[in-house]
């Protein structure tokens, strides 16, 4: 695997490609240009204007720092390649693969052939890349789209690289994990929850199999796993499985006030596409509901008649945070939320709700049934 991108004699060290650190290679040929460095001041307008253009911050002082160096005009054929989108004014060129790429981003939502359709999906909301190919689209495609008149991608949201033993994933080298294996052992929510929470979302992460399994125990089975499982099952064995009535639907209770700051926090983070921070505010929620469950101990509740309309607020509003939860941990992990949201009963779906208007307290209906079935993350062993 390769760049297929043109490397600065300053990129280059020891003649290797300084991300796959393979061989470079060098060429003499004859190419049409795309006169890149004339839209120098524009980008850097672009960047100061828009500063959530490229996100996290400092990839974007990354491009920009790039960009104040100097810009060199782009090769956009090449005249040897035996395949390839001919260059429509000569056919002994085909046009170089990432300008080719970079324009399906607004030929396939209709540029150039359904006007309606392209002005309905364009400009994209977010464009999600990897750090290695940020000049392509943080500095090429605008000016591109620049000089074609056409509007900008609101945000250019760069992750790192996922890296094993502090190198970069290789089979020849042996540091590699198969996502297979992975999702096997783990399942696929899992799996993306460890990369938010794990990885600090626009840098570079170390996996290992070690790290996993604790994330995995510690936040998933013994915390969210166990909260669904005490609250749903004292639920069933007092109230019958139905949500029980709690003495007032306003959340001014403890867990409802750290439920509201919890949805608060995670709404801004996503806002601002902080995504390790949106999952750090879910698992917060977790960490408080567990902790509330511990000073109420509604077991104890349960054997004393006298509290009963004290066991059913303790539990209503436990119910409460797990229906946060659940609105909270769907984009990160959308099947395990479906499963807390079957359990708990409501009569909407899941998909149908929307952040903030879901977040106000007392939209559980008491009466409803719940279910506290299988776990929704059996712990592991070893």
């Amino acid at each position: 695997m390769s760049c297929e991108e043109f490397k600065q004699e300053s990129e280059v060290a020891d003649g290797l490609c300084p991300i796959h650190r393979i061989p470079v290679e060098r060429l003499s040929e004859e190419n049409y240009f795309f006169r890149l460095s004339s839209y120098q001041d524009r980008l850097l307008e672009l960047y100061e204007a828009h500063p959530e253009f490229v996100l996290p911050d400092f990839r974007r002082n990354e491009v920009v720092s790039f960009v104040k160096s100097g810009l060199r005009d782009l090769s956009i054929s090449r005249p040897t390649a035996i395949w390839g989108v001919p260059v429509p004014w000569d056919p002994r060129h085909v046009i170089y693969v990432w300008v080719d790429a970079l324009l399906n981003y607004i030929t396939a939502p209709g540029f150039g052939a359904d006007p309606e359709r392209f002005e309905r999906l364009w400009p994209a909301d977010v464009q999600v890349i990897g750090k290695d190919i940020i000049r392509f689209h943080a500095v090429i495609w605008p000016a591109m789209l620049m000089a074609a008149g056409v509007d900008v991608p609101r945000t250019v949201l760069v992750h790192g690289f996922l890296n094993m033993g502090g190198e970069k994933m290789s089979k020849t080298r042996g540091t590699m994990v198969y996502p297979a294996e992975v999702l096997d052992r783990f399942g696929v929510d899992a799996y993306r929850y460890y990369l938010l929470r794990e990885v600090t979302f626009g840098q570079d992460g170390n996996f290992s199999w070690e790290s996993m399994t604790a994330r995995y125990n510690a936040e998933l089975a013994n915390g969210l796993g166990n909260l669904t499982s005490r609250v749903l099952a004292m639920v069933g064995s007092n109230f019958e499985g139905l949500v029980p009535e709690p003495s007032t639907r306003e959340a001014n209770g403890p867990l409802a006030e750290a439920a509201v700051r919890a949805v608060e926090g995670y709404r801004s983070a996503m806002d601002r596409l902080e995504l390790t921070e949106a999952v750090s505010a879910l698992d917060g929620l977790v960490r408080e509901a567990n902790r509330y469950l511990v000073e109420v101990a509604p077991w104890k509740l349960a054997k004393d008649e006298d509290r009963r309309q004290d066991l059913a607020d303790a539990l209503y509003e436990s119910m409460e945070a797990l229906r946060l939860i659940a609105l909270m941990a769907w984009p990160a992990m959308p099947r395990a939320a479906g499963r807390l949201w079957e359990q708990l009963g409501p009569a909407e779906p899941l998909e149908a709700e929307h952040l903030p208007e879901a977040a106000r307290g007392g939209l559980l209906e008491p009466g409803t049934k719940s279910s506290k079935g299988e776990a929704l993350f059996p712990r592991l062993e070893g």
